[in-house]
Order: structure tokens, then sequence, then C-alpha cells
């Protein structure tokens, strides 16, 4: 099955981050993956691109030929990838069925401009399962009037590309940094967008730190909840969270993608060595996308490892990586004296400085003896029986 994603959103949501990520993490997880630059302002991606749309039309090109500023300059090229769809159509057969496309995040592209949805159209006439990504920064929790004007983002984009989306919240590593640990409500509520109308007490006293009068403070009030029954009428909001750099994290966003294109129920019965399906047995990848899958992080875990515990997981993250790195070869052995010293701090004892000579010279004295007597298989002295 031939899958298209689409990361969208506004500038320095992290789309061409996630579309890195994804290229890292399918090359991890050894799935076929292809990944392509469709935004022809972006002359710097940070991944290996399949195919890059400035060789096409680049928005310099634009912006000069025809008169126009960066804005009227990519959604003009846009339009042009439109008039030369068989140049696209020739990249992507030379792709792998799974192909991630970097967009450009000119929000006129995700809320009313055409050309996007005409191209996309045409491609689900080609075979390709589309589901969109759109992406938003999780600093817009820390304001609850940011937040509620991210939904009205989300439920217009939902609106123009009418394909399945996933609505995520990005960067959650850098929330706690940025206010999230100060917010009004437990992250459940923000992702599940559900009790709206819990917001309009926080958005009326956020209100009225902007030293409006009274009549314009009651303006807004209303204002602010038929936003949120628009919201809440729609029924469809809801997001998931993301840490680029995260393992879990990243292994839950594509469960939500594989759920959304149907390409989590493909293959859900196990084949044998011959190829012939298995009737009482799961496949491996239908195993992994299931909802007992042991490394699946709910929003709860979210909450705790990014906001409320950030730095205690970050420390022991480190030390176990520095572990597997040490085992692994990567790092230098520590001493064994060190060894001591850091059980005997982590411990609340002391370490006496005589200590580490014996230690060392314990070292030395083992090193001799296995020299002396040589290991199994190792190049110790051989005995040659005479005859």
């Amino acid at each position: 099955m031939r899958t298209l994603i689409l990361p969208t959103g506004p500038p320095g949501a992290g789309k061409s981050t996630l579309t890195n990520g994804f290229q890292q993490f399918m090359t991890a997880i050894a799935r076929p993956c292809s990944v392509a630059n469709l935004d022809p302002a972006n002359d710097n991606v940070p991944y290996e691109p399949a195919f890059d749309v400035r060789d096409l039309v680049s928005v310099e090109e634009v912006m000069e030929r025809e008169e126009l500023g960066p804005n009227g300059g990519v959604l003009w090229a846009m339009e042009e990838v439109e008039t030369n769809f068989e140049w696209l159509e020739e990249k992507l057969s030379d792709c792998e069925e799974t192909v991630v496309l970097d967009p450009p995040g000119q929000p006129e592209l995700m809320q009313h401009h055409t050309a996007l949805p005409r191209i996309l159209h045409r491609l689900e006439k080609l075979g390709y399962r589309i589901v969109v990504v759109q992406l938003l920064d999780s600093v817009v929790l820390t304001r609850p009037s940011l937040y509620l004007s991210s939904l009205l983002l989300c439920v217009r984009g939902m609106l123009h590309l009418p394909y399945p989306i996933v609505n995520v919240l990005t960067k959650m590593d850098n929330l706690a940094t940025l206010g999230g640990a100060d917010l009004p409500f437990n992250l459940d509520f923000y992702t599940e967008v559900q009790d709206l109308d819990r917001l309009l007490p926080v958005l009326a006293l956020e209100q009225s730190g902007s030293g409006a009068d009274t009549e314009a403070s009651q303006r807004w009030e209303r204002l602010n909840a038929a936003l949120i029954e628009l919201v809440s009428d729609f029924g469809l909001v809801g997001f998931e969270t993301l840490s680029v750099e995260d393992r879990q994290s990243m292994a839950g966003l594509l469960q939500a993608v594989d759920r959304a294109s149907g390409y989590v129920f493909l293959g859900a019965r196990a084949t044998d060595e011959s190829g012939r399906t298995v009737e009482d047995e799961a496949s491996v990848w239908a195993q992994a996308m299931s909802e007992q899958w042991g490394g699946k992080m709910d929003v709860s875990d979210v909450q705790e490892r990014w906001i409320d515990r950030k730095e205690e997981v970050d420390e022991s993250e480190r030390k176990q990586w520095e572990e597997e790195a040490r085992l692994a070869g990567a790092l230098p052995e520590q001493s064994a004296a060190k060894v001591v010293r850091r059980h005997a701090e982590e411990r609340g004892a002391e370490f006496v400085e005589d200590e580490e000579d014996l230690v060392e010279e314990e070292r030395r004295w083992e090193e001799q003896r296995t020299k002396g007597t040589g290991e199994v298989g190792g190049g110790g002295p051989k005995v040659v029986r005479k005859g």
C-alpha cells in the first residue's frame, strides 16, 4: 500500500525536523521510506531527500520573475507544481511505498489556497493513502487564548484538507522550560479537547490583565464562549504529543499515523517460512502496533516524563545511555577506583584516598594473573607433549 505522510503546520512547528525524524526512525526499524522536500523556499533541508521541488521551481526565481513577495512567491510556486504534476508523479514513482513530503509552512496553503488540495486529490487518484500530520508547537498551551486560536487553526485545516489528520503537539521536551510547569490543567485536558467550558475562567483572567474596560471584557467573553462552542460542536479535534528525539514518542506517533492510513491493518496474520498465512498468530508488526504494546506512552506518562519529572528522568536516561555506550565500547572504561568512589558517594559514605591505591593494586594483580595463566581460547603458554 502506497502511503503519503504530509506534515503541515505554521513555520517553526517542526515539519522539517519531523521529516528528518521519520527518515531516521524508519531506517532504524528497517521500514522502507522516502522523504522529499516540497517547499520551494527551503534551501537547507536536514535530511537526505529523494527529490527536491527546488529542482523544478524555487521561490527566489518566482519572486524575481513575477515581482512577488515571499508568501506570494510560495503560493505561485505551488501552482507551478500543480501545473507540472507529471514531474511530481515521475519523482514519486522512484520512491518507496511510504513517502514523507515536507511542504511549505505558509498557513494560506492549509487554510484557503486550493493548489495543495488539488495536488493531493490527484495523488489520491494515483492510489496513495494520504495522512496529514498537523503540527503545533506545544508552547501554545502556555496561554489560554493561544491554545484556543490554535484549536481554530486545526479545525480549519481539517476542513480544508479532507484526509485523515493526526494533530500533534510538538517539542514536548521544551514545554517545561517555557511555562509548562504552571499550566492550569493537566496535559490530558489539552490533548483530549473535552469540557472546553473550563477554559472560560482562565481566558477571562488572561483578558483582565490586558487592562480592557468592562464592556470590552464582556464582548471578549461572549466571543470566547462562541468559539469554544464551535470547536466543541465540531468534535473531531484531539492531539498526539511528540518529542522527536525520543524513541517511544516517535513510535507512538508512527502508530497513530499507521492507524489513520490503514497500514497497521495490513499483514495482520503471521506467515511461516514458506509464506503461508498462520491463522492463529498475529504478525510482529500487528503485535507491535496493538493496544497491548508495552512501549506505548499515554498522556499521564508524557506529563510525568516531560513536565513533572523532566530533570530527574533526563539524568536517569543520561546515565543509562552512558552505560550502554560503555558496554558497546564507545566510551572508555572507568577505573575500578572511580567506580568505588561513585558508589560510596551515592551511599553517602566517605571514600578514603588510600583505598584507591588498594583497588588499583588489585586490578594490576588481576591483569598479571590473567596473563600468567592464559584465558580459554586465548594466547596463553602452550604445552607440547613429546613422544
